[in-house]
């Protein structure tokens, strides 16, 4: 029942074994917690209101509740969450109880039910923190005798376990701190303001260098170590979500221009001007998202950005430096305008911007344009945002898609095998295969076997614990409450097989309870998780045994085809070459599914084959990719006749897209021929194909935008060979 614990991205010191426990205040809380209520719900149905199926239901609707679902944010997000579960329970209890006496008809129905569950973990963080809790108020019924007239009985248990396990959660809970994402974000905007502020002093810059690296690292941490976005769908959320993208792209910019640039006292007035404003708007960033009183004003920051270009336009673009003079501009004006737009996520999180401003970001993060209706909304909660999330993941190329209809599939061959091999107390099967199903084949396979092993020492446990305290009422409801408390603890704070011990023993003291059987329940019990392992062994063999890790490499690839042809209809906006805006949609709906298969990937437990600095370089080169197509995007359109000058500049990023493609059909095995080192295409200056004067300063912005892509190509090459050889091998290497 419990879930082993989360693999950290990119930690900055060496992860804490695997079998080791830890110390951990907030599981405190919630064994407490579950300790309280989950004997209480019990002793209230079975000793007092006198019904089996309420005690029955409360209890296991109790350990659901506190144990299974972690619900995140202020109060009201844990009562809405809270509500959602039990409303959604309830459902799924009627369902569960309606099927539970044809095998046929359960078995065919969990498919969509339990993909339902699974895959509304896409809506946000709670979604899928309550879905294993959710799916419990299914499978039990489901997988246990019953009938209708027991509804209304299993029905009170299962709000009896809600309306406690909620009022237990509010008054019992740990002090909001922070949110861990918000103050990494913060973090990261201050020391990247720092080392800006450094480099325009003069003065040394490798301590803040160091600073900022780290920082982004532990934000980028932060963000991806859960299997899940730690993002809902309302606004604030999404601001948040994309502002993470931005801090990072903020933190490459100023670390190649830092590259390049050394000294920033030396250059340009102009260009000194509009990078200490950028300083100034990241310190604010940080300081708003710190929850600190700041008076936001952008309109420095666009005046020094319209001083920026007035200055290039005076210089004479024949000179000898004037190539050189565009070139430090656009470093210096691609930082400032990132750090405009994060400010603007800031303050959309904040909940401090005006609705015209939310309006407009929301095409940046969506890639579509709502009406009118829509965009007077605060909150994208509706169900034109929830449909938008879904078919962005309505692919075999998403990780949530996959591993809920592996999840439905196991869940449903579970419930068969169940009810087929006539075993007891069948839901223990159903029980086990999702405690053990993992995202692949040798994740379920090593998982099983810690179940295994932790269910037989519960085993052990347990039946030494009925011999010496006996089957006498008054010394299991006794021992209940420790084993409570013990497995309560146990998610993510002690090793997995301990947890499945805890729960062993819980299970043969509340049977004692019902029925005395001693310790023979305890054999039931193993028998029941075996099958409940087998079970998932099979189904994680049989569909996508790999798991993320070929998913990763599919969204890889996609995310560099979509932002390839992002930036090469970008690049002919800026050039005038195209009067229809760029559309962003296919890339931004390939960067959701690429960042939803790498934390699955990084959350998956096992040894990974490949070297997660490499994997971050490919990652990093489709968010190059598409900022940069966002920044050309972002560029007005010029009235021009197509000219020579033009159409090469076109030319080579219609090459450079051609790349991105070829590069991606290794990584997804479109291509099966033998993987050759790829040679990106060489950047052409613009200026060798004889462009007038009044062109050469748009001609060379844009030249640069995609110098700087170029110069990194190289680097995507060896991490790109490296997964498609990966992908020739079998899986069970």
């Amino acid at each position: 029942m419990t879930r082993g614990p989360v693999v950290q991205a990119r930690p900055s010191r060496l992860p804490a074994l695997s079998w080791r426990p830890v110390w951990s205040p907030a599981a405190a809380m919630r064994a407490v917690r579950a300790t309280v209520v989950v004997p209480g719900l019990f002793a209230l149905g079975y000793a007092v209101i006198g019904d089996l199926q309420i005690a029955t239901f409360a209890a296991f609707g109790g350990f659901a509740t506190l144990v299974l679902a972690a619900f995140g944010g202020r109060w009201q997000h844990k009562v809405r969450a809270h509500l959602g579960l039990a409303l959604a329970g309830s459902v799924l209890v009627v369902i569960g109880t309606a099927v539970n006496s044809s095998v046929l008809l359960a078995s065919l129905l969990t498919v969509p039910v339990a993909f339902a569950v699974l895959f509304a973990g896409v809506i946000g963080p709670n979604a899928a923190s309550g879905a294993t809790a959710a799916l419990l108020a299914y499978v039990l019924p489901a997988a246990s005798p019953g009938t209708l007239d027991m509804i209304p009985a299993r029905l009170a248990g299962w709000w009896l376990a809600s309306v406690a396990g909620t009022l237990a959660v509010l008054a019992f809970s740990p002090r909001p701190r922070g949110f861990a994402l918000r103050d990494a974000a913060a973090r990261c905007a201050r020391t990247l303001a720092d080392q800006l502020d450094a480099a325009l002093s003069g003065g040394p810059a490798k301590d803040c260098r160091t600073a900022s690296t780290e920082a982004k690292h532990e934000l980028l941490t932060t963000f991806t170590s859960t299997p899940y976005r730690p993002t809902g769908l309302e606004t604030a959320d999404q601001a948040i979500d994309s502002l993470v993208g931005l801090l990072e792209w903020c933190a490459v910019l100023i670390a190649d221009s830092l590259s390049e640039y050394r000294d920033l006292a030396t250059i340009p007035d102009v260009e000194r001007k509009l990078l200490a404003e950028t300083a100034v708007v990241l310190r604010d960033v940080g300081a708003l998202l710190d929850g600190d009183e700041v008076e936001v004003d952008l309109e420095p920051l666009e005046r020094r950005l319209a001083e920026s270009v007035g200055y290039l336009r005076r210089l004479n673009s024949s000179g000898d430096g004037y190539a050189d003079a565009v070139h430090l501009s656009f470093h210096a004006r691609t930082a400032a305008v990132a750090a405009h737009t994060a400010m603007t996520d800031a303050l959309i999180a904040a909940d401090r911007a005006d609705p015209s401003t939310v309006s407009g970001s929301r095409r940046r993060w969506y890639g579509e344009t709502f009406d009118a209706e829509a965009t007077g909304r605060r909150h994208l909660t509706g169900p034109a945002a929830a449909a938008a999330v879904v078919s962005r993941h309505a692919s075999l190329r998403s990780v949530w898609f996959l591993n809920s209809m592996r999840g439905a599939l196991a869940l449903a061959a579970a419930i068969a095998v169940a009810d087929l091999t006539g075993v007891e107390h069948g839901f223990w099967v159903v029980l086990g295969t999702l405690s053990v199903l993992r995202t692949s084949a040798a994740a379920t396979g090593a998982t099983a076997l810690r179940a295994l092993l932790g269910t037989a020492i519960g085993f052990v446990l347990g039946a030494a614990l009925l011999l010496v305290i006996g089957t006498g009422a008054a010394a299991l409801w006794i021992a209940l409450p420790v084993a409570v408390l013990v497995a309560a603890y146990a998610p993510g704070a002690l090793p997995f097989a301990a947890g499945q011990a805890a729960f062993t023993v819980v299970v043969s003291v509340l049977f004692n309870l019902l029925v005395p059987a001693g310790w023979a329940i305890g054999v039931v019990r193993i028998e029941d998780v075996a099958l409940g392992c087998a079970v998932s062994l099979v189904v994680g063999m049989v569909f996508w045994p790999r798991g993320a890790a070929s998913v990763v490499a599919d969204d890889i690839a996609d995310a560099l085809r979509a932002g390839g042809r992002y930036l090469a209809e970008s690049v002919d906006w800026a050039l005038g070459l195209r009067t229809a805006a760029p559309r962003p949609g296919m890339a931004i709906a390939a960067g959701v599914r690429l960042d939803d298969a790498l934390r699955g990937f990084l959350a998956e437990q096992g040894t990974k084959r490949m070297p997660k600095e490499d994997l971050w370089r490919l990652v990093s080169g489709t968010l190059r990719a598409r900022l940069t197509a966002y920044s050309l995007a972002g560029l007005p359109n010029p009235e021009a006749e197509p000219d020579r000058f033009r159409t090469q500049l076109s030319d080579q990023a219609g090459q450079l897209a051609a790349w991105y493609d070829h590069l991606a059909s290794r990584l997804d095995r479109t291509d099966h021929g033998a993987v050759p080192m790829l040679t990106p295409p060489e950047f052409r200056d613009p200026r060798s194909a004889g462009a007038t004067e009044a062109d050469l300063s748009c001609a060379l912005w844009v030249g640069e935008h995609l110098r700087h892509l170029m110069e990194r190509l190289r680097e995507l090459v060896g991490p790109a060979t490296l997964v498609a050889e990966l992908r020739h091998r079998p899986w069970w290497r």
